[in-house]
């Protein structure tokens, strides 16, 4: 069994933030990640963007960890030369009670410290986006996109230049306290022990599964097993992007609604739309598109028919069941269990890949 100080469980963007900040503070760090290779669930499957902290209760780890994760994510871009664009985002409305919701928003995100939001007319905003159809809009000018491949490659560059170990096809099965540390179970093709100081459940989708094979955890203060997965849906555009910036509609219960978003070489994709699932699938379903049309639609009428084509899904793990508030990150340390070392992330979905830069300041010991 081999001892090591540090254990991150997961080496998606947050994992891979997590383990550089340790390794740069000089600790003994290693990533044990499922897969064959870095970045291939939560993190590589998302609208790659950079949230200005808008959305989230005042007070609340989303929302402070995103206004944190913002600006550093925009720094770190900058200093590795990460492929991003602060192309800025239209939140827009297209009714008069929903340009109501608009003003609260505005509230929200100065009330969160996030960059100030301008108030457009639907004039303003037309001379911006002459595509657009909307009774008012906030612009958002810290809102980006990122290569959120070439981010976390960075970042395990960086972790591994530090001393960091990424091991792949190294899943945890299981764990227990002990003594002298918590000992985990690891599979894999050289299945072995390990017997770490201090352990960070990282592991995104299978994070809350992974907590409850941890023997010596307080049952009743994990989430219910089987997690809940929620798979968003999106189709790209068949040709040219009708805007520059990014295009989001007024938020719905438990969703930011089908908005449109930007790669980095400008080809615009729609979504994601929210689907309760029970198995881990990929899959989009052709038929979906219809909705989307009557989505989109409503801020942009010029929407071709036939121009919508299934592109990608990703699975974001919840917290919370159909119709139930979202509720914020859940981040359990060492006091919440009586089990010096452990740390779990639970229910990081959006703004995670934001937040991640500020959520491995957060954790780390």
């Amino acid at each position: 069994m081999e001892r090591v100080e540090c254990v991150v469980i997961g080496a998606g963007v947050v994992g891979l933030a997590l383990a550089r900040r340790l390794a740069r503070l000089g600790r003994e760090v290693v990533v044990l990640e499922r897969e064959d290779r870095i970045g291939t669930g939560i993190s590589s499957r998302n609208s790659e963007v950079i949230h200005a902290g808008i959305y989230y209760p005042a007070g609340s780890l989303k929302a402070r960890l995103c206004v944190a994760g913002n600006r550093a994510l925009y720094a770190y871009c900058a200093e590795k030369r990460i492929e991003h664009r602060r192309c800025g985002k239209l939140i827009v409305a297209t009714s008069e009670a929903e340009t109501a919701t608009l003003r609260d928003l505005q509230a929200r995100a100065a009330a969160n410290g996030a960059e100030p939001l301008r108030w457009l007319s639907q004039e303003e905003a037309q001379v911006l986006e002459p595509s657009l159809r909307c009774t008012a809009a906030l612009l958002s000018p810290s809102t980006g996109i990122v290569d959120s491949h070439g981010l976390m490659r960075a970042m395990a560059l960086d972790a591994e230049a530090a001393g960091a170990q990424i091991v792949c096809r190294s899943p945890v099965l299981g764990g227990r306290a002990t003594a002298e540390g918590l000992r985990l179970r690891v599979g894999g093709p050289d299945p072995t022990e390990l017997l770490a100081g201090h352990v960070t459940n990282c592991a995104g989708l299978g994070a809350i599964d992974l907590a409850w094979a941890l023997e010596g955890l307080r049952q009743e203060a994990l989430p219910p097993r089987p997690t809940r997965w929620a798979r968003g849906n999106y189709f790209g555009l068949a040709g040219p992007a009708p805007f520059s910036r990014l295009v989001y509609p007024v938020p719905v219960p438990g969703a930011l609604g089908v908005h449109l978003t930007l790669d980095l070489a400008g080809q615009a994709r729609f979504g994601p739309d929210l689907e309760w699932i029970d198995t881990e699938a990929y899959d989009v379903n052709p038929a979906r598109a219809e909705s989307f049309y009557a989505e989109v639609r409503r801020y942009w009428p010029g929407l071709p028919e036939g121009a919508l084509q299934p592109a990608y899904a990703g699975i974001r793990p919840k917290l919370h069941g159909p119709g139930e508030t979202a509720p914020d990150f859940l981040i359990q340390r060492e006091e919440v269990h009586g089990l010096p070392g452990l740390v779990n992330l639970l229910g990081i979905e959006s703004p995670g890949l934001t937040a991640s830069l500020a959520l491995a300041e957060e954790v780390a010991p």
